[in-house]
């Protein structure tokens, strides 16, 4: 077994997933990733190049504070607080 893929919550930026990736979209087509050992995934949605992250959640001060909690569906201590989004969604700058 190769090493473990590693995915990091960036607070208030994308998940940073590094490792062995296979990124396969909604119609089954495989993204190509050649060269790449590390992807940042867009978690604010705003994005002009999703699934990837472009930065666009500073331009609009887009917030998430998660925390690691329990996915066994009992007590959690996870947080997710995430703050409106605001300004321009549609990135044409319109």
């Amino acid at each position: 077994m190769g090493d473990p893929v590693t995915i990091t919550v960036r607070r208030n930026g994308p998940l940073r997933i590094e490792g062995g990736i296979r990124l396969i979209d909604a119609d089954g087509a495989e993204w190509d990733l050649t060269g790449k050992p590390a992807v940042s995934l867009c978690r604010c949605g705003v994005s002009e190049k999703r699934p990837f992250c472009d930065g666009s959640h500073n331009k609009i001060g887009w917030q998430c504070n998660a925390s690691a909690g329990n996915l066994t569906g009992g007590e959690s201590a996870a947080t997710n607080l995430m703050a409106p989004v605001s300004g321009n969604l549609t990135g044409n700058g319109k």
